[in-house]
């Protein structure tokens, strides 16, 4: 079965999907209806259609549409969901970039280009996974989603949309199509993104006792985060697959808003937090923490007045190793690779963290593409790894589903 399954993937197919995926700049820009998922949403909605799947597309924001796929075999079993985003990051300044950004450029068995990493490649390796096991005939047990939602590298609106829509009900498992080298990856931290305003009171730089700085008091909370980091490392030490957790000021920013000016103490002063936490660390006990912090300053500090404010929460998820979903893929590793599956952990969130948290689906996390790449100019894939996913997706899920459809 699995041998007329894999003889189905064409790695001349994969190469040319993942470039016409690459060529879609789906970068999103607020306020620009000419930027965004909408396009390469279009192009899979199209290709899938063509490819026999049922096809639904559902707008999460205008212009921002989600777009899944699902095949149901001939014979009854469990489903198994394929996620991977349809959105990009922006490429920045395109004189950094060797290759064009959107060009699709494949040169010395890479193909470069903003997404052919992170995620597009291993879209299109999904696609033809699941592909290849609709036409290849074999009787398979089961039903397999190919989800595409977007806004994966914002607030994740995409995939929060698809679970509150429903349309996660009856899953019993997910793949993660993310770039991780082709590892196991079966936990991921969590994150807490946070916000802290600072009010002073706006005076001359040379009479600065004539108002209240809020910037000295944003510098001592900044500091009060950097001591809670060190306690948080201390107490929980190395996670095997995680490392360590983290506590972050990204932004430090002051006036709050508007043009800041040597000689002017601002009225106001912005501290953003990136947290990133591991299993063991609970996100309402560190909150509750950082509020601690704040009421300590405001009473060593008449003049202290500040706020703090959390826009986004995403738990840190564990997939345990005797999972169905892991003991398939690892099975899946060593008919492929003759080894042992390499086992690590997501340094960041993925779509899957919403998936695990909010619709108690077990997620692995895994696809072609160095961890580091993402993000980076002249970003690429090897195309010898991503032919690999493909094979690794398809052989996962006909272990997966025939095992469990018994």
């Amino acid at each position: 079965m699995l041998g007329e399954v894999l003889r189905r993937i064409d790695r001349g197919e994969l190469i040319r999907l993942a470039r016409e995926l690459v060529r879609i700049p789906s970068v999103y820009r607020p306020g620009d209806p000419a930027t965004g998922e909408g396009r390469v949403a279009a192009f899979l909605a199209g290709y899938l259609g063509e490819a026999g799947f049922a096809v639904r597309v559902e707008e999460v924001s205008p212009g921002r549409p989600n777009v899944w796929a699902v095949w149901e075999g001939p014979l009854p079993g469990p489903t198994l969901l394929f996620e991977a985003h349809t959105d990009v990051v922006t490429a920045g300044r395109e004189e950094d970039w060797e290759y064009p950004p959107f060009g699709a450029a494949v040169e010395d068995g890479r193909l470069y280009g903003r997404g052919a990493c992170d995620t597009k490649g291993n879209l299109a390796a999904a696609v033809l996974a699941v592909r290849a096991i609709k036409e290849s005939g074999v009787p398979f047990p089961g039903r397999l989603i190919l989800c595409h939602p977007v806004d994966e590298e914002g607030m994740m609106s995409g995939i929060k949309h698809f679970i509150r829509r429903g349309h996660a009900e009856g899953v019993d498992a997910a793949i993660i199509c993310e770039p991780e080298e082709n590892q196991l990856c079966v936990s991921q931290k969590g994150a807490l993104r946070v916000e802290v305003r600072v009010r002073g009171r706006m005076a001359h730089g040379a009479m600065p006792q004539s108002g209240v700085n809020p910037v000295t008091r944003a510098a001592r909370f900044v500091v009060a985060v950097e001591e809670l980091e060190r306690e948080e490392r201390a107490r929980l030490g190395e996670d095997p697959l995680l490392g360590a957790p983290s506590l972050t000021p990204t932004i430090l920013r002051g006036p709050e808003a508007g043009d800041p000016q040597l000689n002017v103490v601002p009225s106001s002063t912005y501290v953003a937090l990136d947290i990133r936490t591991v299993p063991g660390q609970d996100h309402a006990e560190l909150v509750g923490r950082l509020e601690a912090i704040l009421s300590r300053l405001r009473s060593e500090d008449a003049d202290f007045d500040a706020e703090l404010r959390v826009i986004e929460e995403r738990p840190p998820t564990e997939t345990p190793p005797d999972e169905p979903l892991v003991r398939a893929m690892a099975a899946a590793c060593r008919r492929l690779t003759g080894r042992e599956p390499r086992y690590n952990g997501v340094p960041g969130a993925t779509d899957g963290t919403f998936l695990h948290a909010w619709a108690d689906i077990p997620v692995v996390v895994t696809g072609a593409g160095l961890r580091e790449i993402p993000h980076h100019a002249d970003e690429w894939v090897d195309l010898d790894e991503l032919y690999e996913t493909c094979r690794l997706y398809a052989a996962s899920a006909l272990y997966y589903c025939c095992k469990k459809g018994g």
